[in-house]
This record gives C-alpha cells, sequence and structure tokens, in this order.
C-alpha cells in the first residue's frame, strides 16, 4: 500500500467545519466572527511516550486527547486537527484500530482531521490541534498562565497521580494489584481532555494549565508567568488519588500499600494526568462550583496563591513539608 493510499484508506474523511481539508496543499479554516483561533502541538514517541504494546485504538485516543487538553486549558472550543505520522512499516489492523480509536474522540468533541504528513521511519505521532476562544468587546475569553493573583484559591480537576502508579507498575518498579492496575492504566492509556470544563471556566478562572508533566512543574508554569507564588495542601491531593485507585475494590486491592511519602511523590509529580489546575478569586468559589457540575467534572480545592514567590507545600495539619519534588523533564 502507498501513501497515498494508505491516507484515503484510513485518514480522509469530509469534512464540515473547514473551508478546505485533506487534498490540497494547505487546508483553510475559517474562523467564527468574534473568535480568535488557539492552536497547540504534541508530538507522541514509542518508547518515551507509550510501550510498544499499547493497544492501537487508546494510542489513537491518547493521541488527540493530549492535544485537546491544551485546548481545553485554554479554555477553546476544538475545531480541527491535523496528523503527521511516521510508520516503520504498513501493518493494516494496526492502522484501523489506530484510526478507529482517533476519530472516536474526535467526533465526539466535533473536531475533524484535515491534513497532515506520513512517512517511514520509527513509529511518532505529531498533532497539531486548533480551536477557538470568543473575543468580546475586544477583550480575549482565552485562559492563561498568567492571571493569577495573591489570594486566588487554586483548584485541581479529576485526580492526580494515577497515571504515574500505572507507568510505575508497568515499568516493574511497584507491585500493584490487577483490579487496581486496570483502573489507573485506563487513565495513563485513555486520558479525559476537560474541554467542557475549560470553556465553562472562562470569565471564571484567573490562570490555567494542563497537567502533563506533574503538578509541582506544571504549576511552577503559572507562578512563573504570573509572578506569584503558592500553598498547596499536599494531603489534599494524596486523599484524591487515593480513594480513585481504591475505587477498584475487590479482593485483592487492599494489597496496594503504598507509603505517605510515595503518595505525595505520584500527586506531585506525576505526569500524563491532563487535568486542569487553575486559580480563581475567592470571590468565585460558586461559578467554580457551578462550572464543575454543568461539566459533570469533579475538581476540588488544593491550595491559595501568595504575592510572595515560591511555592511551599503542608500537609493537613498546616505544618511545612520539605519540597525536594521534581516534575517530568525530556532533557533532566
Amino acid at each position: 500500500m502507498g501513501e497515498f493510499d494508505l491516507i484515503a484508506r484510513y485518514f480522509t474523511r469530509p469534512v464540515h467545519r473547514a473551508a478546505l481539508g485533506i487534498g490540497d496543499d494547505c487546508a483553510l479554516l475559517q474562523p467564527a466572527p468574534g473568535t480568535q483561533m488557539a492552536i497547540s502541538c504534541d508530538m507522541l514517541v514509542q518508547g518515551r511516550h507509550f510501550f510498544a504494546d499499547t493497544d492501537p485504538r487508546r494510542l489513537g485516543h491518547k493521541s488527540l486527547a493530549v492535544n485537546l487538553s491544551d485546548l481545553a486549558a485554554c479554555g477553546a472550543k476544538p475545531l480541527a486537527f491535523t496528523l503527521a505520522l511516521a510508520l516503520p512499516e504498513v501493518n493494516e489492523p494496526w492502522l484501523a484500530a489506530f484510526a478507529e480509536g482517533l476519530f472516536a474522540l474526535a467526533d465526539a468533541h466535533g473536531c475533524e482531521l484535515i491534513g497532515g504528513d506520513t512517512t517511514a521511519g520509527p513509529l511518532n505521532i505529531c498533532i497539531t490541534v486548533f480551536g477557538e476562544v470568543p473575543v468580546v468587546n475586544g477583550t480575549s475569553q482565552a485562559l492563561l498562565r498568567s492571571g493569577a493573583r495573591a489570594g486566588d484559591n487554586l483548584y485541581v480537576s479529576g485526580t492526580l497521580g494515577d497515571a504515574r502508579l500505572a507507568l510505575e507498575a508497568l515499568q516493574g518498579k511497584l507491585s500493584v494489584p490487577e483490579a487496581v492496575l486496570a483502573v489507573v492504566r485506563e487513565r495513563l492509556q485513555r486520558p479525559t481532555p476537560r474541554v467542557a470544563l475549560g470553556q465553562a471556566l472562562r470569565g471564571i478562572a484567573s490562570a490555567a494549565i494542563d497537567v502533563s508533566d506533574g503538578l509541582i512543574g506544571d504549576l511552577g508554569h503559572i507562578l512563573e508567568r504570573s509572578r506569584v507564588g503558592a500553598i498547596v495542601q499536599v494531603d489534599q491531593l494524596v486523599q484524591c488519588i487515593a480513594c480513585h485507585a481504591q475505587a477498584a475494590q475487590t479482593d485483592d486491592a487492599s494489597d496496594l500499600h503504598l507509603s505517605q511519602e510515595q503518595w505525595r511523590a505520584l500527586a506531585l509529580c506525576g505526569g500524563d494526568d491532563y487535568e486542569l489546575l487553575f486559580t480563581a478569586p475567592t470571590s468565585q468559589s460558586a461559578a467554580v462550583a457551578t462550572a464543575a457540575r454543568a461539566s459533570q467534572t469533579p475538581v476540588r480545592r488544593v491550595g491559595r496563591i501568595e504575592a510572595a514567590t515560591g511555592l511551599r507545600l503542608i500537609d493537613d495539619q498546616g505544618k511545612v513539608l520539605p519540597n525536594h519534588y521534581a516534575s517530568f523533564d525530556h532533557f533532566a
């Protein structure tokens, strides 16, 4: 099968939102009046971002999910995406399953494939996603990293650390019961982009980011861009992940034994969660709760923003904890 036959068979679909999709040198997008384009790009490399034996349906889902998560962090509505795909060989069953997982998530968010590229090489998946955010009275409604202010509450959606727990179990670093592994492996390989929550937080959140490399590092980006500091209630995060991991209650779930330090490291340093970490003024607390209900997304307050720069970690008794945690860095 040649390159263009592969594209035609597995990745060519009619477009509805784009002015022009696959088939020409460029696709054409027409933003709606009164909106700005939001654009993001993410790459997944075999051996770095996913195991070679990852189910291709799940891989198709995750490839787009990590990009939709960026749109969610910006409060953007998904529109379209491009796909650049390097393949070591043409494996038709693999391609069919990958495309199925990819398009199932794309259709769920009304996000259509409008172009891209294919080539031979080590398995590498690169997606660029396009979304739109409204502009009201000349002001963009996009959520940015730079708007956090002293006194704001700090929130996180969903749970943190599940994906890291799954990764360490799959790498043989931790022993995890099968029932628990089934739950957290789903979080690692099929993350849920919080698109609805991101849009619901427009005009409410003061700053936002998605948690892809771990809370410690990603919160650091907000603090740096906003020129503020923060206090994080670590055990609020730990209680959340512990409850989630134990949700797979079976006879062997009680065999999951992690120390308090291990739970804290999972919650603070774990990547691949793709939850939203955001700040909002105290006056918006009720609005945050309404946005969470409207988007059917659990949200938990985990700290607050301070004027003094730096990050302080405290336990559930308010005791300051040593901060020796670090998030994932590809080149560290």
